[in-house]
């Protein structure tokens, strides 16, 4: 059963001293914004009006999903962050009191309605600006132009390479102690390393042996990537441990190098996968090939005129 607002306040609210109910100008600003009923629409058709169990009023999970995307936190530490904080529960018009809603829950919405409220939101936020004339949508028009960049070429074993060199280097802050990665300066695919220039060398010959031989040395920066992925996986777990140990004393640039690295090792993971389709014979789909760890829409443009004219 959908519920979207939750008026009730508990007796410890009404005894609080003046200012501690007031929001910073950003969230105020987001505050006022969700209450637009129009923000409750796109999930009507999820739910059911009567039947069923109660759903976390939709208000609260709208405003924490808004903190987890503005500062970039996992599902875990959002709701420990908001149970922490007074300010945040407020905006979150949790009642004092009263239970956070568990990560879980908060998945199953996200997952259980999908894109599809995502667009609608962004649609309902559109039509708010064009009301207040933030936006003037007779002026609003897409530019879908192909922009070329000058990037490395987007060869598998380059990618898989990059995966591991990424992934060894993190977020860029200093781990804590046992967190770190191995050094994977000894192992043979570094040393090769000159492995990109090597391929390159094997691809000249165009010959039945240089293409095994390139394969080979794929297969082995794609083997080298997988490991460096389960070493950074192991981590993260560890990396976690230390911020729910240490709560608001962990350091901000380290809640930051977890939360990029865990967006690296997620795209590794995709290259890694798309490198063993390659490896046994099948082509990814160019639509869903990732070419660049940093940028996801980026899309290789074969070179010269379209039919070879």
């Amino acid at each position: 059963m959908l519920v979207t607002t939750n008026p009730q306040q508990t007796l410890w609210e009404t005894i609080l001293p003046p200012g501690y109910q007031d929001l910073p100008t950003e969230l105020a600003a987001v505050d006022a914004l969700l209450d637009d009923p129009a923000f409750f629409q796109p999930y009507r058709a999820h739910f059911s009006a009567l039947a069923g169990r109660p759903s976390i009023p939709i208000e609260t999970y709208l405003r924490m999903m808004f903190l987890k995307h503005r500062y970039r936190l996992g599902y875990e530490t959002l709701c420990r962050e908001v149970a922490d904080s007074l300010c945040w529960s407020r905006f979150c018009r949790i009642p004092l009191g009263t239970t956070v809603p568990h990560r879980s829950t908060l998945g199953k919405i996200t997952t259980g309605c999908g894109p599809e409220a995502v667009e609608a939101l962004n649609n309902a936020l559109l039509v708010r600006a064009a009301g207040v004339k933030v936006v003037r949508l007779d002026k609003v028009r897409a530019d879908t132009t192909v922009v070329e960049a000058n990037v490395a070429y987007p060869t598998d074993s380059g990618v898989a390479g990059a995966c591991d060199r990424t992934d060894h280097d993190g977020g860029g802050a200093h781990p804590p102690r046992g967190c770190g990665l191995a050094d994977h300066g000894a192992r043979p695919a570094t040393r090769r390393g000159p492995a990109g220039r090597s391929i390159s060398a094997h691809l000249k010959l165009r010959n039945d042996e240089a293409k095994a031989t390139v394969v080979a040395i794929t297969g082995e920066l794609a083997e080298l990537a997988e490991l460096t992925v389960a070493e950074a996986r192991r981590v993260l777990v560890n990396a976690r441990r230390h911020l729910y140990r240490h709560g608001q004393a962990a350091a901000g640039r380290l809640r930051w190098a977890v939360t990029e690295l865990d967006t690296i090792v997620d795209r590794a993971e995709r290259v890694i996968d798309s490198t063993r389709t390659r490896l046994r014979g099948v082509t990814p789909a160019s639509a869903t090939r990732l070419v660049w760890l940093h940028d996801l829409d980026a899309r290789p443009i074969a070179k010269g005129r379209l039919g070879g004219h």
